[in-house]
C-alpha cells in the first residue's frame, strides 16, 4: 500500500511527517530519510491498530488536490 506522506522541517531542525489519509500518524527524524523510515514504522502499527479495533479503512473521494499559482 503507498501513502501520501508530507515531510517538512520544523524550527527546531527536526523533520515531522505526518501521512494526510491516516489522522493521527506522525513521526519524526533529525534527516529526512530518518522521518521517513519513522513514518513507514507508525503507518504499520496505525494500520495494525485500526485492524485490531475492526475500523475499516476508508478512501476519502471528495477531497482533489490541486497546485495553485499566484504572482507577488
Amino acid at each position: 500500500m503507498d501513502f501520501k506522506v508530507l515531510i517538512e522541517k520544523d524550527e527546531d531542525g527536526f523533520y515531522i511527517a505526518t501521512v494526510p489519509s491516516l489522522p493521527g500518524c506522525i513521526s519524526q527524524g533529525k534527516t529526512e530519510l530518518e522521518a521517513e523510515t519513522n513514518i513507514a514504522e507508525a503507518i504499520e502499527l496505525h494500520l495494525k491498530c485500526l485492524a485490531e479495533d475492526g475500523v475499516p479503512l476508508t478512501t476519502r473521494t471528495d477531497v482533489k488536490e490541486v497546485k495553485v499559482a499566484v504572482s507577488l
